[in-house]
């Protein structure tokens, strides 16, 4: 029998879980308590592309004990040369679904929860509730949602790391992880900031907003037009009867991306989540 009081023995925080195998080098170098932190976590990923899905990878196998993973669009045979869930294989398939399978194939004990849905105004309260979350990555590319789910971190006070503009850059050395404030280079950070400011009344522009953003100090390159028609693949990506209201086949647009620096925004998301869970920064 304890010979502490009962009212110590009562506070003292529960042992640590056994830390599995799978996680030995993890556990090295960020010590059990970190890992035990990290098991305990719930981490919300929006957006599963040449970012998130990266983002999701790394988390997984970092030690986050649950995640969840909110995308609404299938794989698009274009998707190949960036994104983990594109394999030609795949093609058709819910980018949720694949990663989620992917992920619990390399955490049996993870939960891992899929969502096939687009986050808007009329989505948000169901698939970001105020509390039960300890961390979110956006990786959302339109910018209406991206406003709203930002804006809805800071009403919530829940962490949030968001992934400015990844295409058209060919250099991830030049990756950043800032305040959305400090963001500066990328046109699409700053439609962000502005809007921010003048849609949710967020200061974005000019005093800090405890938005972690990871951007490029790299200015995009403009994109090259192919001079012939590109070979496809045998199923189509994107059947024009299957178009979604927010997928990418229906930008005037499409820029060049490349998996190596998509990826390294991904990481870099990443790798803050778990510090910062880990209380190692």
């Amino acid at each position: 029998m304890s010979s502490e009081p009962a009212s110590k023995q009562s506070a003292m925080p529960p042992p640590a879980a056994a830390i599995h195998r799978r996680f030995e080098r993890n556990a090295r170098l960020l010590g059990p308590a970190a890992m035990d932190a990290l098991t305990r976590a719930h981490v919300t990923i929006f957006g599963l592309g040449g970012v998130g899905s990266w983002a999701a990878e790394a988390l997984v196998r970092g030690g986050i004990g649950r995640l969840t993973l909110v995308d609404f669009d299938t794989v698009c045979v274009t998707n190949v040369n960036r994104q983990l869930p594109a394999l030609h294989s795949t093609v058709g398939a819910y980018k949720a679904d694949v990663v989620a399978e992917r992920m619990r194939l390399i955490n049996p004990d993870a939960h891992i929860e899929a969502l096939r849905e687009f986050y808007c105004d009329e989505t948000a309260e169901r698939l970001l509730p105020p509390t039960g979350v300890d961390f979110v990555v956006d990786a959302v590319d339109n910018v209406k949602a991206k406003l709203h789910l930002l804006a809805r971190c800071l009403a919530s006070k829940i962490p949030v790391i968001s992934s400015m503009g990844a295409a058209g850059r060919l250099d991830p050395t030049l990756v950043r992880v800032t305040d959305l404030y400090e963001s500066h280079t990328d046109q699409f950070a700053k439609d962000v900031r502005k809007f921010l400011r003048i849609k949710h009344g967020i200061p974005a522009t000019t005093e800090p907003t405890g938005i972690l953003a990871v951007w490029s100090t790299e200015r995009p390159r403009d994109p090259i037009e192919p001079e012939e028609q590109p070979l496809c693949d045998a199923t189509p990506d994107h059947p024009e009867e299957g178009h979604e209201p927010h997928s990418t086949a229906r930008r005037k647009q499409v820029n060049g991306s490349a998996g190596f620096v998509t990826g390294v925004f991904g990481m870099v998301a990443a790798g803050e989540v778990i510090r910062r869970i880990a209380g190692l920064t």
